[in-house]
């Protein structure tokens, strides 16, 4: 059976999608350059941008993720490790491998006081913000369905340097949770500046060698 790697990008009740994260970025093109010779299929459908619930993201993208036969390995990003997690355990007759990259620190009051003014600024309704910001260690999900992807391969991949939106700490109490789960290198979360324009370390390259060498 064909594998297929399932790209879940960041942002929240915002105007990202999926060529602004991961195609303008370079990694849509080097990811699949990389994948074709395994026979791999990358995928990187766009998120709702304004969705009211988590749910209506999980089952728009459950949609594309259902037709798939062979293995899925989801790689979430930011926010969008939300939704990698919600489609992990929806589908865990399909998907095999998580890797969660950047993920938005969900269990910080200041963190999310921040968000919540963005959101509604942006025109998201005060009660639907309450509602996306509300979980535990990620945002939408309980810290019990953290703990019960112990039957998936998962990775955690730190923002380095951490920042107000994505800090270390998320990332050490995912490793605390998922048993087994370890941590991958780390680099600026795409597609902020740092990412696009610094090249000492060459971030894109070593971006894409670690999610290749985690999803095969």
């Amino acid at each position: 059976m064909t594998a297929s790697v399932f790209l879940v990008h960041g942002g929240l009740w915002d105007a990202m999608d999926a060529e602004a994260f991961w195609g303008t970025t370079g990694i849509i093109d080097g990811l699949s350059a990389a994948l074709a010779p395994e026979g791999m299929e990358l995928l990187a459908p766009d998120r709702p941008q304004r969705a009211s619930a988590w749910d209506v993201e999980v089952a728009a993208l459950g949609e594309q993720l259902a037709k798939r036969s062979g293995p899925v390995r989801i790689v979430g990003a930011s926010n969008g490790c939300t939704v990698a997690v919600l489609l992990a355990l929806r589908f865990p007759e399909l998907v095999d491998r998580l890797l969660l990259a950047w993920p938005a620190t969900g269990d910080d009051a200041a963190a999310n006081e921040r968000a919540h003014a963005g959101m509604v600024n942006r025109g998201c309704p005060p009660a639907a913000a309450d509602e996306l910001l509300a979980g535990g260690i990620l945002r939408g999900v309980s810290d019990a369905e953290l703990a019960s992807l112990t039957r998936i391969r998962v990775a955690v991949l730190p923002s380095v340097p951490e920042n107000p939106s994505h800090q270390r700490k998320t990332v050490d109490a995912l490793l605390r949770s998922i048993r087994g789960s370890r941590e991958l290198a780390g680099c600026p979360e795409p597609p902020t500046p740092a990412f696009r324009t610094r090249n000492d370390p060459p971030y894109l390259d070593q971006l894409l060698r670690t999610i290749v060498e985690f999803v095969n």
